[in-house]
């Protein structure tokens, strides 16, 4: 979908200037610097903790010069993370050092409801897990202990190795074993695929016959399940794995439901954005192209990784460059703090930088 959007008459300089030409950037004295920007790189990435230990480590130190922009980062985070404890042990000293009232406590995590209508988290994997693979099965490690849940959806894996499919079969019995809540999208194809290299009799991609096993305790299948076991049996003489009936797949009436999340008036993006292959920025693109107008509720966005704010970026700069809206934005990334405090004046935006994107 982003190759689908016009470029013609424009020129890659030409929209990085127009996109460029609405922002102004200006020094502040709020306290932010290199350890504001560190922060906010790690938890683009993931890397909750450490963007933590970068903050408090640069709060907590008598010789460093802090701003309200660093504390208010810092509160921003626990509330993103649902770390109540944490949060009230640093609004007292936040109140005293700035002599106001600091924000209310509001659980922003997926787990306090924060992301409404979608449920969950959802993640898609692509290509044969070779390559970029194992980045692709640490992100939505990542995202799933994050948030407790995550809907995976694999109905763009294609051709996977017995090896890749040996670190998918982990991956989904680590999330089980930790009881995060997990489903799976667009599993039918996927284990067509799988069946058709799983051959009786043939003792080959061991790893191939457990993770079909495994998936097809997702469909709720026990019948398949059942007399694939037999084959498996057979096959490698030992005894298959046992039928638990882990969940169900996500219907497509939930697909749709997030799918409907881009494509009403005002469509909206939610939860987190990760990956090259993400689906939500794809579908987003595709409506850039198609619609005279953009506009776009980022109040359900938790989370935007490095890859997905340059393609979020890529998307604005066309955008803005064929005239089609002046801040296709609205509701920007309800963060609270640092990521919401910013003052609008004609032809410019003067912001903290948010939290949840670079």
């Amino acid at each position: 979908m982003l190759s689908e959007l016009d470029f013609s008459g424009t020129g890659a300089e030409r929209g990085l200037s127009v996109a460029a030409g609405g922002v102004e950037v200006q020094e502040v004295g709020t306290g932010i610097g290199a350890a504001f920007e560190e922060a906010a790189i790690l938890y683009a990435n993931g890397s909750v903790a450490e963007a933590e230990q970068v903050l408090t480590a640069t709060l907590d130190d008598p010789k460093a010069t802090t701003g309200e922009g660093l504390w208010m980062m810092l509160l921003d985070l626990y509330r993103l993370t649902g770390q109540r404890e944490r949060f009230e042990a640093r609004v007292l000293d936040y109140a005293m050092r700035f002599e106001r009232s600091p924000p209310p406590w509001v659980d922003l995590s997926p787990r306090g409801g924060r992301t409404g209508g979608e449920r969950m988290p959802a993640v898609g994997l692509s290509g044969d897990l070779g390559g970029q693979g194992e980045t692709q099965l640490k992100q939505i490690a990542a995202v799933a202990r994050r948030s407790g849940a995550v809907r995976i959806d694999v109905g763009k894996l294609r051709k996977v190795s017995d090896a890749g499919c040996a670190a998918l079969l982990g991956l989904l019995e680590a999330l089980l074993a930790e009881r995060i809540k997990l489903s799976l999208s667009s599993v039918e194809p996927f284990i067509e695929d799988l069946a058709r290299r799983a051959v009786v009799g043939q003792a080959e991609g061991r790893d191939t016959w457990l993770l079909l096993l495994e998936l097809l305790q997702f469909t709720g299948d026990q019948e398949r399940f059942e007399n694939l076991a037999i084959d498996y049996a057979v096959t490698f003489e030992e005894s298959p794995p046992s039928w638990k009936g882990i969940a169900v797949a996500v219907p497509k009436r939930a697909e749709a439901d997030t799918d409907a999340a881009l494509e009403g008036d005002v469509p909206r993006l939610c939860g987190e954005l990760c990956g090259a292959s993400n689906e939500s920025l794809k579908r987003l693109a595709g409506l850039a192209a198609d619609r005279k107008e953009l506009k776009v509720d980022c109040a359900g966005l938790l989370r935007v990784d490095f890859v997905c704010a340059g393609l979020l970026f890529n998307i604005l700069a066309t955008v803005k460059a064929q005239g089609k809206t002046r801040d296709p934005f609205q509701r920007q990334c309800h963060g609270g703090g640092a990521a919401a405090r910013h003052e609008r004046r004609p032809g410019r935006a003067r912001h903290a930088a948010p939290l949840k994107s670079i």
